[in-house]
């Protein structure tokens, strides 16, 4: 009898031991942008701060129409713009648009970026605007100033995307192709930088809207060390010329964190993050 106690004893002491090795194999890590992703969509703060920028941009409006020489565009420095009709250039993606449900359907399955599912998306046609974006953008068309949309969505996703703005309330020119996309030209690149230009060519851009760096200026891959400098050096136009949106799920600052280095496993990107952390200890 005793025998048969012990025996027992074992067996469900294993049947524990086997479940709860079980539960750990299969269940799933947290996924990296969780926690953003539930900020952005719940945070009250978050809309704050997308509200703001855009009420801020609505103040300086008028004068930057009104001041011939007040230009936003580091293409256009040294330039006489003085007779050249005004425009403002504003990203799309988490800069007027949000695209946190894309995001939160990657947490469900537990996947990273993936551009083709990025493009079906694009393609649904469902982001919702950013408070304030659309209010900003009619008041510039209101007031003559021609409203560019300079993203790097794919150039096959264009059709939809300006149904999903011309649905929002996005003021888009009739005879002015302004939604600009990756790849649609040849040297149209993820920089933006030749798409700006080619905006500067013909008109003086008064206001630049985004979530990253690489919106205002040529900061593709440098390190974060040189982005900090780009940012303390144009400190003068932050908040009146260059309004920038919040972004905590993704972008080039997230890359600069480990060098822009795209072959670092998990665990060695992970170590990298942790020593970028300040304890000041």
């Amino acid at each position: 009898m005793q025998t048969l106690i012990i025996r027992f004893r074992v067996l469900t002491l294993f049947t524990v031991l086997a479940t709860f090795l079980v539960s750990c194999s299969t269940t799933k890590p947290s996924h990296p942008t969780l926690q953003a992703t539930l900020w952005v969509q719940n945070a009250a703060e978050f809309d704050a701060l997308n509200q703001q920028a855009y009420n801020t941009a609505q103040i300086y409006l008028q004068d930057a129409i009104d001041d011939k020489n007040w230009t936003a565009s580091v293409e256009q420095d040294g330039q006489d713009v003085t007779a050249l009709p005004t425009a403002i250039i504003l990203d799309i993606d988490e800069t007027i648009l949000d695209n946190s449900p894309f995001q939160a359907r990657m947490i469900e399955r537990q996947t990273g970026f993936d551009p083709v599912e990025w493009n079906k998306w694009a393609q649904e046609g469902q982001a919702d605007a950013l408070a304030g974006a659309v209010t900003l953008t009619q008041k510039a068309a209101e007031l003559g100033v021609t409203v560019f949309y300079v993203t790097n969505r794919d150039a096959v996703t264009k059709e939809a995307t300006r149904k999903n703005m011309a649905a929002l309330g996005f003021p888009l020119a009739e005879n002015v192709d302004v939604i600009l996309l990756n790849g649609e030209r040849e040297n149209w690149t993820s920089s933006k930088v030749e798409r700006r230009k080619f905006i500067a060519a013909d008109y003086r851009i008064i206001m630049l809207f985004g979530d990253d760096l690489n919106d205002f200026l040529p900061a593709k891959d440098m390190t974060q060390e040189k982005r900090d400098a780009l940012v303390a050096q144009n400190a003068a136009n932050w908040g009146k010329k260059w309004f920038i949106l919040p972004n905590p799920i993704y972008g080039s600052w997230d890359q600069a964190l480990t060098n822009f280095d795209r072959n670092l496993t998990d665990k060695e990107k992970e170590q990298i993050l942790k020593n970028r952390l300040k304890t000041k200890q």
